[in-house]
């Protein structure tokens, strides 16, 4: 249901203060720093090998499917056959690797972007929370 409420004023009363504007140069601070060189780390160690494994996998399942279509064919029960139970392997797989991104992110990436993140909008782009 649409209202025809007016869109919030700009400078209301009891609204937080816009977070500050980080500079370039803070941007390129941040960037330099040994925390979101750990935050990169921590993605990376984590995207790079399970992508290159996923990918690896499709890759079998497309060859198998293209090239052992003898094998791929083999029922395992009823109208059950190998390749439908590894096509939805596929599909397993691809959820599985969601969650457990999802996982990771909250407990290692998360934490330290909000960190820098608020440091950034706080003006303190070059210090740990506690140094200023």
């Amino acid at each position: 249901m649409a209202t025809d409420a007016p869109p919030p004023s700009k400078g209301g009363a009891g609204k937080e203060p816009a977070p500050h504007a980080p500079s370039t140069e803070e941007f390129t601070e941040v960037q330099e720093s040994a925390e979101f060189g750990e935050l990169r780390r921590a993605h990376r160690s984590f995207a790079f090998p399970l992508t290159v494994a996923f990918i690896t996998w499709y890759l079998v399942y497309v060859l198998l499917s293209n090239y052992a279509g003898d094998f791929m064919g083999t029922k395992l029960f009823g109208n059950i056959n190998v390749a439908l139970v590894l096509g939805l392997g596929q599909f397993l797989t691809t959820f599985l690797i969601a969650w457990f991104y999802s996982r990771h992110a909250a407990a290692k990436l998360d934490p330290k972007s909000e960190a820098i993140k608020s440091r950034m909008e706080s003006g303190n782009s070059g210090n740990k929370e506690g140094d200023a």
